[in-house]
């Protein structure tokens, strides 16, 4: 046998024992149990990338240097950052989470580190964007999620040769993983230890060392040691979830499965080859406009009503969906992502009993809408308000004791007979979502 595919044997025969191996404590069931119940979160792209007003890869898209592209921390001076306004507003919204960028591609990393000098500290602002959202976030009870990218367009010890990106950023010194991996070790120490409780790590995968585009294989050409990495989060923070944005099927010690742009069985976006866990909560991550960081073009909205049919499809399927704003370099939130975050707090503050703490919905989603459960409540949402009623010819319940509006609780009509149930759905109001409720016994 050769050498090679000795090594890969052995490495497999490793990765399935350390999978055995893995066993979540009770403070980490508990956290996954609470971020299945909170069913929306806020991600935040956001940094030096933002000046540009061209996304979070611009320093690829450009083919910008290193040289070049590191005078943006000299311009990073975000006066209008407040993040009390930034916890309220997701909170506002329904929000339970903030997902929180901390380093991405470009390198920067957005608290005071003591491993790289591309950071928020050596910019005219000065301040820990980390330490104050993360202040912030636990005085106003919502969870602080943060994520790391670990690739890095910068460092010459990251892996360039294999990778796809960053080919134009002018590093010329040898690749070093093993001195990448303590980087990134002794990063992701700083920030689960400076920082007080941290609900999960989001990781952005290794797509960039995977094979070329279109390709069957989706190994790594490199081996990333996540055994190492996720060792040390659960050895900090116990409790603390791990999330993998790799597009593969999770691996061990991961706490959650992401989906990006795509509701889990789905793969719209061409990103999302994965088959949905259905052991681990689930993570949709999707965006307001079409970008994730800030794009001076891009003013393609999605409205209120989409988003909140976006909520209720994720919902429907046991997912989470994880809204992305990309802030103006200032640190203002646009006025159109505001408006649009506000909208879903108000419509949740009616209809949220049929979101926080339910599970997927007997039946997937339907052109008509979608079905999410808890306990022996069914909640009908009716998006499209097309169809006198709706039909289900296999209804798994015994009895509907009671059918009404959530909004209202006004009755609503209904039959089941041989597990077929049909509900009116002719309603004259305009409402984004018609929730019915049904109370049944199993």
């Amino acid at each position: 046998m050769k050498k090679n595919l000795l090594l890969a044997i052995f490495a497999l025969i490793y990765f399935t024992s350390t999978a055995q191996d893995y066993n979540p404590s009770d403070s980490n069931l508990k956290q996954r149990d609470w971020f299945s119940d909170a069913r929306l979160g806020l991600f935040i792209h956001w940094g030096p990338f933002s000046i540009p007003g061209s996304g979070e890869w611009v320093m690829n898209e450009r083919k910008l240097t290193i040289h070049n592209y590191t005078n943006l921390k000299d311009f990073f001076n975000p006066i209008d950052f407040d993040a009390a306004a930034y916890v309220s507003t997701a909170k506002n919204a329904g929000m339970k989470y903030i997902t929180l960028i901390t380093r991405h591609h470009d390198g920067f990393s957005m608290w005071d580190t003591k491993y790289s000098d591309f950071n928020i500290m050596n910019t005219p602002y000065k301040k820990d964007i980390v330490k104050m959202m993360a202040d912030e976030c636990h005085k106003q009870g919502i969870q602080l999620y943060l994520y790391y990218s670990l690739l890095d367009w910068r460092r010459d010890d990251y892996p360039r040769e294999t990778g796809r990106t960053g080919k134009f950023s002018g590093r010329t010194g040898k690749s070093d993983y093993a001195s990448y991996l303590a980087f990134m070790k002794n990063q992701l120490t700083e920030l689960l230890t400076k920082y007080g409780e941290i609900g999960g790590i989001w990781f952005d995968g290794h797509w960039d060392q995977t094979q070329p585009e279109g390709s069957a294989d989706r190994s790594s050409r490199i081996d990333w040691k996540y055994e190492e990495i996720y060792s040390l989060i659960h050895k900090l923070q116990p409790q603390c979830m791990i999330g993998n944005n790799h597009h593969l099927t999770p691996f061990a010690g991961e706490d959650f499965q992401m989906f990006e742009r795509d509701l889990p069985g789905e793969n719209s976006s061409g990103l999302s080859f994965q088959k949905a866990s259905d052991k681990l909560p689930l993570e949709t991550c999707e965006t307001i406009s079409n970008s994730w960081g800030y794009n001076l073009g891009d003013t393609s909205y999605k409205s209120t009503k989409q988003l909140v049919g976006m909520l209720v499809k994720a919902s429907s399927l046991g997912a989470n969906l994880l809204l992305n704003i990309g802030p103006m370099p200032s640190g203002k939130i646009q006025p159109e992502f505001q408006n649009r975050l506000a909208g879903m707090g108000a419509w949740l503050k009616v209809y949220g009993e049929s979101i926080y703490g339910t599970k997927a919905g007997f039946v997937k989603p339907q052109t008509w809408g979608s079905v999410t459960q808890k306990d022996s409540k069914v909640y009908i949402h009716i998006l499209d308000g097309k169809n006198a009623s709706v039909l289900f010819d296999k209804f798994p319940f015994k009895k509907i004791s009671k059918a009404y509006l959530l909004k209202d609780r006004k009755p609503v009509k209904y039959s089941l007979k041989n597990s077929s149930a049909q509900i009116q759905t002719n309603f004259s109001n305009n409402e984004i979502d018609n929730v019915i409720v049904l109370e049944v016994v199993k």
